[in-house]
């Protein structure tokens, strides 16, 4: 999400009037920064050697981190390797000729090994790679949802929970295989905790009213959430142990969706007055609201914070729903396509969102810079995907 010139772009276009040296510097800077969400161009790299499901893997990782596939005479980046049995791979930036990687992959199934080598590429290019990471969502069938958790791209899906009943809102434990999600399993919204490592699995808030939109706080201590205890839908905070309750907002507004930025000192969340929405950001420690004005994408709401916290993503409601972006102090969004659900990747580049397909809703992931976009796999017998969460 860097912020190049007008007059390097230019300068990118002059490529065959200019000297080699100059001309790879301007190719190299070029490619890798941009000028805003939807404004860049892919980094073009080419492929030889793989086959088959490796061939689409690297393929699928990269084009949704903003990468675009051409011949080796348009590419500025080389990828080469083979996939007869384990996977060899290999990364060369054609214009400085410098190795980038070039590495056997053992171990692990091929998916994994070509997700492992796609991750080092984009990692050579110092960028944080996520073709390792995992999601959380909601799979509906029928009138009951439960919690999945599968690798980012949808593959090897596992259900959390068999709670036959209506289980939504999964939100990721930072740094943890941890979730948070509200469930009607007794009957109830109640708030659950659920460690995926040791399968432990607690209420974590029952109070009377609904229990809502869980979300830990960046260092896992603190827990905002969405109550209506006191009468009013508003905004609370608590440690993580379920002490120290504290009520953030006391207004007729319904507020929802609440996210913490990464340095823990805002929450920010969505609030709904005379059927319109807006986004405003408060401290955990209590204190005045502030508004986050989203000019140009009226009726915002479901933010989120990027995790350099330089953007906030949000859902749109304006006839359809569209996934945007705007500066996370406020300011002139972006559009960026139909959809709803954002969730950030840990590149604070890529987001995965829910969009629909006539009657169902399935998973995509959007890479913000450029707008590319492809489907996640989807689970035999589920109905529908949504409510996505990144594990960062």
């Amino acid at each position: 999400m860097h912020h190049l010139s007008r007059k390097l772009l230019l300068a990118a276009g002059l490529f065959s009037f200019c000297g080699a040296a100059y001309c790879q510097r301007i190719v190299i800077s070029t490619n890798i920064g941009g000028f805003g969400p939807g404004d860049t161009k892919p980094i073009w790299v080419s492929m030889s050697g793989f086959t088959g499901e490796a061939a689409q893997v690297i393929q699928f990782d990269l084009y949704v981190q903003g990468f675009g596939f051409t011949n080796a005479d348009g590419a500025q980046y080389l990828l080469s390797g083979s996939n007869n049995g384990n996977l060899t791979g290999r990364a060369t930036d054609k214009y400085t000729k410098a190795s980038l990687v070039s590495k056997a992959y053992t171990g692990a199934s091929l998916r994994r090994e070509c997700h492992a080598f796609a991750d080092e590429f984009v990692q050579a290019l110092q960028r944080k790679g996520i073709a390792q990471t995992k999601i959380a969502f909601r799979g509906e069938n029928g009138p009951n949802s439960e919690i999945y958790v599968a690798d980012f791209d949808g593959h090897n899906a596992q259900p959390v929970t068999a709670d036959n009943s209506l289980t939504v809102a999964p939100c990721w434990v930072p740094g943890h295989m941890a979730l948070y999600y509200t469930s009607y399993k007794l009957n109830h919204p109640d708030v659950f905790y659920h460690d995926l490592s040791s399968r432990e699995r607690k209420v974590y808030a029952r109070y009377g009213g609904s229990n809502l939109s869980p979300a830990p706080s960046p260092d896992g201590r603190k827990v905002a959430m969405i109550l209506s205890k006191d009468g009013w839908t508003d905004l609370y905070v608590c440690n993580a142990d379920g002490t120290g309750l504290k009520r953030l907002t006391k207004s007729p507004q319904d507020e929802s969706s609440p996210c913490w930025s990464p340095d823990g000192k805002w929450i920010c969340y969505a609030s709904k007055e005379r059927e319109r929405r807006s986004l405003s950001r408060i401290s955990p420690e209590g204190g005045p609201s502030q508004r986050i004005p989203t000019i140009g994408a009226p009726n915002p709401t479901e933010p989120e914070y990027s995790p350099d916290g330089k953007w906030i993503a949000f859902t749109m409601m304006v006839r359809t729903f569209q996934v945007c972006v705007v500066p996370a102090e406020g300011g002139m969004a972006t559009v960026l396509r139909e959809g709803e659900d954002p969730s950030w990747a840990p590149n604070s580049r890529t987001v995965i969102f829910t969009r629909r397909q006539g009657g169902q809703r399935v998973l995509s992931l959007l890479d913000v810079m450029t707008k590319q976009v492809k489907d996640v796999s989807r689970i035999s017998g589920i109905s529908s995907q949504s409510q996505p969460s990144w594990a960062r």
